[in-house]
């Protein structure tokens, strides 16, 4: 699976902390098959990955669409298309399918959270049901654009 994390207040707190199992989880992620990418509102963000030893696991690094999403992808250059994306931004989430993470704004605010992203996505990847509240499935806009992609009409062209 293609799973796109968000890095501020995602992974990442507004005092420029890692979230507690950022690392652990990207490596249980890739070891077991998927593909992790990081995408940001804010633009290209290899800073992050690189100053938190985090390149060994993460596939791309993309600036992140905030609305018009399928138009986004082309315009931001994203490929693949997210199977999953783990994001404090609801709507987001609620297109592409994915977690609708707490926001991680300070360093003291430290959680498990990533351990249940693993674990939503570790449900999902096995066929599992998943009924976690802030799991929200692909729209019918991201499947269609899924299966374009699919079909090889996800091209810079088709993904509009």
């Amino acid at each position: 699976m293609h799973i796109f994390f968000d890095v501020d207040y995602t992974i990442l707190s507004f005092d420029q902390i890692l979230r507690r199992g950022t690392v652990e989880v990207f490596a249980r992620l890739v070891d077991e098959g998927h593909q992790v990418y990081v995408w940001s509102g804010e633009g290209v963000r290899w800073g992050v990955v690189r100053g938190f030893g985090l390149e060994p696991y993460v596939s791309g690094v993309f600036a992140k669409p905030l609305g018009d999403f399928a138009n986004g992808l082309r315009r931001f250059r994203v490929s693949p298309v997210p199977e999953f994306v783990v994001d404090d931004y609801p709507e987001i989430v609620s297109y592409f399918g994915g977690f609708h993470i707490q926001e991680f704004f300070h360093s003291r605010d430290n959680d498990d959270e990533l351990e249940t992203v693993y674990e939503v996505i570790r449900d999902l990847a096995n066929g599992g049901h998943v009924d976690h509240p802030r799991w929200r499935p692909r729209s019918p806009e991201c499947v269609a654009l899924l299966e374009a992609s699919k079909l090889g009409t996800g091209s810079e062209e088709g993904l509009g």
